[in-house]
């Protein structure tokens, strides 16, 4: 089986690159940052999915001679500045969706393009997309878009089942940065520090259990994984 992943480096998607080694998947995977503990396990290319016109390069190289993939995660993504919206100028807002969203796109359409087989894509969204809490701003907007993204794909990719999902509170610095911020002004924060939550390996593994039920929901749907 082989599995293309993007954002490697730290957090859930190292843990999910990790979790697939151990069930016998091939790992492609674009990242900024390889880890060391990864390092000769996977087939890596350094990719900074920020630079947009590079990417379909870089993936191109990755899966030179690979002619379908029974799993695609979309993983990377950035949270951006916190706080509220009147106060992060745009160009902020710009960085996020490029990497969050419009990455995804030119992902896609570069697997479309050079032919590739694809059996399942899981794009990892988040339950920011739905709720729209004060402080989340680009990272909400560009949630929402991943989950609108991934169902106008599912209609053109028809061989393809693909998901959206939101896997919880998972303990990566990422939702560390969020915890820092002031629970005063921004009552998520407090509620998310106040409610359990998962390390990231316990998440990829529950990820990985949950591939068949996700099968059983229409393509192109958005899935929080707590709910299933």
């Amino acid at each position: 089986m082989k599995l293309l992943i993007t954002g490697i480096g730290s957090g859930l998607g190292k843990a999910l690159a990790e979790e697939a080694l151990k069930r016998g998947y091939e790992v492609y995977a674009l990242s900024r940052h390889m880890p060391q503990e990864l390092t000769g396990k996977v087939k890596f290319v350094k990719a900074d999915l920020r630079e947009l016109e590079r990417v379909y390069q870089r993936l191109q190289k990755l899966l030179e001679g690979t002619s379908s993939l029974d799993l695609v995660i979309l993983n990377a993504g950035i949270l951006g500045e916190f706080g509220d919206m009147h106060e992060v100028p745009l160009h902020r807002f710009q960085e996020v969706m490029n990497v969050n969203v419009w990455a995804n796109k030119v992902i896609l359409d570069s697997l479309m393009a050079m032919g590739i087989r694809v059996e399942s894509i899981v794009g990892i969204s988040s339950g920011a997309s739905v709720n729209c809490n004060r402080g989340w701003n680009a990272y909400a907007l560009s949630k929402a878009s991943l989950n609108c993204l991934l169902k106008l794909y599912s209609r053109e990719m028809e061989g393809t089942h693909i998901i959206a999902l939101a896997p919880g509170l998972v303990l990566t610095p990422m939702l560390e940065e969020v915890m820092k911020q002031d629970s005063e002004r921004f009552p998520s924060v407090k509620r998310i520090i106040e409610s359990p939550k998962k390390t990231p390996e316990e998440t990829a593994k529950l990820i990985f259990e949950s591939l068949p039920k996700l099968r059983e929901f229409e393509s192109g749907s958005y899935i929080d994984l707590r709910k299933i």
